[in-house]
């Protein structure tokens, strides 16, 4: 445990991470810069991360005090360890995928030292979007608040103060109010209230202890304040994803667990009834919209082939073969084509033709595969099946035709263009000092993200002399006016939250946004007000991470393993290690690893600090394609990270019929 010496802190800030080491940095850095001339004392509690967080804090925040948990112990567990160890006035609670503001500190504590009363305050909180969070004020989940929202009525009338009380819609978002509930992803609390009151409920493991908290509080005599006059970023549940049923079910089950506690017998059991049918019901619409955003395309493109080919059919008997008399047995639409539509639109889907941003040579290809495939198979099939060649050839004219101008139209109803790669390729600035800004944008041009730069806005009084600089950062809402702007990345050494809650909020929601720390090689937003926040960090952006270079390779895997296993006894003889490429073969089929991975280094000399994307352990690696093999770790890792970033499964398959003697290496 890292503990430094902090004297009479005022406010002792409380973070419990799990696995969001992009995210937590930012938040650490976002209250470094908030907490001038203020005592404060830092701590985080991280719970058994695996991605490095814990490196990270060490060596970028030695000023924190830092707890180290074996297990993941849960939320409120988290934040008591060290509650129990907290020495300021007032205490704060606060998620690790937050950005505070430059003042908030200040105001929030101002707030309570006028305001005896105040047990707790919660603050005005945005995703990243720049759209209000409601659940920064709440009221207590009574049976009859609970039916109103598990039935949509809260949604129906969100300002009624009879159907609308969850959220409190009718009270003003920009006014401080009494509220009953707080979020727990900000949640300032007065340190002799938890003295008296106790800590959080170890009974929930994640979600339900803010509620039970605030409950809590006032019914020791204070009262919880929502105080709008200062605000945060949130980037809404990251470290659990809000829309899982995994998410649902967490959160219901502490609700549960809350009424029990809190409401008489009758009304905890009313409760729970309610809390059982809305589990079921998000359960089904969460499976269903799941089931319906995979299913849809697919579906489409197969009822319009099928319906193409029953219209080919019929043109095919009636004119092209009149004089032979054709006619196609039921068999044929029955069994055929649709054997024919599903191989096309399973080739369709292994090139890629299915993944976004949408790629018709992709689809193309993928067809012409389908078709290759459908002949080849023809000429092995009883003479009774083989229906016709022709149809076979027309049905690919047809899907080579109209696949494709179902996605131009798709793309035109959405973006108003037939450029398929508008929707992704978007006009983007960088907001920060020059320095700074040349350093996101050489980044930006390491990865594979299609952008289109428009230019830099520079946060300094003075517009330096050059042909990137389209204006200060007080003209940022004319130059997205004006440019036609789509996604704004903010330099986060250079402009401060403030400053983009301010840009957020003039802007509006039609624009993307994005907060890049200094020296960071990530870049965290969010690309919708209904989804969580998004990281983007150049590994995330290598070719190995994609979609279709993770299902390629494990195709190849699957593949390989099954030619090797079912031809084992050649291989046994090539092999040098024979009972190791049996059990290579059992374990790359199972997924334990995979036949081509990263080359072990002995230590970490990754270019920049980058961290590669995960890669199970391979038999063989790049370095083995090489004739001269190397020990030397610096090589290995630029072999590595070029792997990575330049990743095709023609490469894997090189290695392996170069090695094949070598499959056993363990």
């Amino acid at each position: 445990m890292n503990t430094p010496p902090v004297e009479s802190p005022i406010l002792s800030i409380v973070i419990v991470n799990y696995n969001v080491k992009y995210f937590l940095e930012q938040t650490l850095l976002s209250v470094r810069k908030a907490i001038t001339d203020i005592p404060v004392e830092i701590f985080v509690v991280d719970n058994d991360s695996k991605d490095k967080s814990v490196e990270m804090i060490k060596d970028k925040f030695p000023e924190i005090t830092l707890l180290e948990n074996q297990e993941n112990k849960g939320f409120a567990k988290a934040n008591n360890q060290a509650l129990k160890l907290a020495k300021g006035k007032y205490v704060l609670l606060l998620n690790p995928d937050t950005n505070v503001q430059e003042d908030t500190f200040t105001k929030v504590l101002e707030f309570m030292n006028t305001h005896p009363e105040a047990g707790a305050l919660g603050v005005k909180m945005i995703d990243g979007k720049g759209i209000f969070l409601r659940e920064s004020k709440r009221s207590i989940p009574y049976p009859s608040v609970a039916f109103y929202k598990v039935f949509g009525f809260s949604k129906i009338f969100p300002h009624s103060k009879t159907f609308g009380k969850y959220h409190l819609g009718y009270l003003d978002e920009n006014e401080v109010n009494e509220v009953e509930v707080l979020s727990g992803a900000f949640m300032l609390i007065r340190k002799e209230v938890l003295d008296k009151i106790g800590l959080l409920d170890e009974d929930y493991f994640m979600y339900g202890e803010d509620i039970d908290l605030s409950k809590r509080i006032i019914d020791a005599g204070y009262k919880n304040y929502y105080f709008p006059e200062t605000k945060i970023i949130h980037y809404k549940g990251e470290s659990t994803k809000k829309g899982s049923l995994n998410y649902v079910m967490m959160f219901y089950k502490a609700m549960i667990i809350f009424a029990k506690k809190h409401f008489s017998q009758q009304q905890a059991w009313l409760f729970s009834i309610l809390i059982n049918l809305a589990v079921y019901l998000r359960a089904v619409v969460a499976l269903g919209s799941r089931f319906m955003k995979v299913i849809f395309v697919p579906a489409l493109d197969f009822g319009i082939l099928f319906a193409g080919m029953y219209v080919l059919k019929g043109l095919w008997e009636d004119t092209v073969k009149v004089n032979e008399n054709l006619e196609y047995p039921p068999e044929f639409m029955m069994i055929g084509v649709p054997t024919c539509i599903i191989v096309w639109l399973g080739t369709i889907f292994f090139s890629g033709g299915y993944d976004k941003p949408v790629k018709l040579s992709k689809i193309i290809l993928g067809i012409v595969v389908g078709t290759v495939l459908i002949l080849a198979a023809y000429g092995l099939l009883n003479e009774n099946w083989r229906f016709s060649r022709g149809l076979i050839l027309l049905g690919t004219a047809l899907a080579v035709i109209v696949i494709p101008l179902l996605r131009l139209i798709g793309h035109f109803l959405r973006y108003g263009n037939f450029r398929m790669d508008s929707g992704r390729n978007k006009r983007i600035v960088i907001v920060g000092k020059e320095e700074e800004s040349n350093r996101v944008l050489n980044l930006l041009n390491q990865t594979q993200v299609d952008i289109n730069f428009i230019g830099q806005v520079t946060t300094e009084n003075e517009v330096p002399s050059s042909n990137n600089i389209l204006g200060t950062i007080d003209q940022l809402q004319d130059i997205t006016d004006t440019y036609g702007v789509k996604e704004i990345i903010f330099c986060g050494k250079d402009t401060g939250t403030q400053e983009i809650i301010s840009a957020m909020s003039a802007i509006g929601t039609e624009v993307d946004y994005k907060i890049i720390p200094g020296e960071s090689l990530s870049m965290i937003g969010s690309n919708s007000a209904n989804t969580s926040g998004d990281l983007y960090a150049i590994d995330i952006n290598m070719a190995i991470s994609m979609a279709p270079a993770r299902r390629n390779k494990r195709m190849l895997d699957l593949m390989g393993s099954m030619l090797l296993l079912l031809t084992l006894p050649v291989w046994l003889i090539v092999a040098k290690n024979k009972i190791g490429l049996v059990r290579n073969i059992f374990n790359v089929l199972f997924g334990n690893k995979t036949w081509v991975g990263y080359a072990p280094i002995t230590e970490d000399v990754n270019n920049q600090n980058i961290e590669l994307p995960f890669v199970k352990p391979g038999v063989l690696s790049p370095m083995d394609k090489m004739k001269n093999r190397t020990t030397n770790n610096a090589t290995i890792s630029r072999l590595n990270l070029l792997y990575a970033k330049d990743y095709s499964v023609w490469f894997d398959v090189n290695v392996i019929l170069n090695r094949l003697s070598l499959l056993g290496n363990q």
